[in-house]
């Protein structure tokens, strides 16, 4: 448990330097879209989830599930840090007999609660866990991170109907709204707004943040659930790419390597 923000800050500086050499020996990985959500599951992580490495499968730890699984590299650093693998694995990923793939797989990697990575599944394992949770008459608590472009998804709806109609309280979704899919912005492609009414249409208690502000994610967190009754959406606006300036925001580096140029620009920026 990390109790100074500063300190979340310097772990999110770190864990950076972590994404990036993984996915540099990986041979390739999603950059921006890990970095983007990087202050959201770290305060998660170390300020808010009630989780013990140690005993990762406890039937009354919190659960995450990170439905954008496509950017797992951020969560296998964090995984890493905390002790749930060993760390050295990390240079393993995307490599012939890693446990480390492109996205996250619940059956060999400590501390995944679901598989994912194709989009729009996460919301769903997500509400059938906390439906569990209310019937086993536990007080453990879900948290699920969407993409946002992933809330195109018509599955991402049927989960947030059967959610509202199941009274889940213990089911917190959070959206890395960065504003971004793939190769250009959503507003290009399928537009969300009003995303905040939307969600609240469906029956959920809505909140909205700066998904890179530590002192206002702390506080959201500790709040959930918003409304008794309600299952709670944080929509945290973040920057995707945020940390390496040439990416932030820039729709080419969805998948992209640096070249020579470029690397030096990020291990300067990133203090590699």
């Amino acid at each position: 448990m990390i109790q100074k923000n500063q300190d979340i800050e310097i772990k999110v500086k770190d864990l950076r330097k972590d994404i990036f050499r993984m996915i540099c020996s990986g041979g390739g990985g999603h950059i921006p879209g890990s970095l983007s959500p990087l202050h959201i599951l770290t305060v998660l992580y170390y300020q808010i989830l009630r989780i013990n490495p140690a005993d990762p499968e406890n039937s009354d730890r919190d659960r995450f599930i990170l439905s954008k699984g496509h950017c797992g590299t951020a969560q296998y650093a964090i995984l890493a840090d905390l002790g749930f693998f060993d760390k050295k694995l990390l240079m393993t990923f995307g490599k012939t007999g890693t446990i480390l793939g492109g996205h996250p797989d619940r059956n060999k990697i400590p501390g995944i609660e679901a598989s994912t990575g194709s989009l729009g599944h996460g919301l769903s394992f997500g509400t059938g866990i906390a439906l569990a949770g209310k019937k086993d008459r536990k007080d453990y608590r879900v948290f699920v991170l969407l993409g946002d472009g992933e809330c195109q998804e018509g599955s991402v709806w049927e989960a947030a109907m059967f959610a509202s109609h199941s009274q889940l309280d213990n089911l917190t979704a959070i959206i890395d709204y960065n504003k971004f899919q793939a190769m250009d912005r959503l507003e290009k492609i399928v537009g969300m707004e009003p995303l905040k009414d939307r969600w609240k249409s469906f029956g959920w208690s809505v909140q909205e943040v700066d998904g890179h502000n530590i002192t206002q994610l702390n506080k959201v967190f500790r709040k959930v659930p918003f409304k008794k009754g309600k299952p709670s959406l944080i929509i945290a606006n973040t920057i995707k790419g945020k940390g390496i300036s040439f990416m932030e925001n820039v729709p080419i580096w969805h998948y992209r390597m640096p070249n020579e140029k470029e690397m030096k620009i990020v291990c300067k920026e990133l203090g590699l």
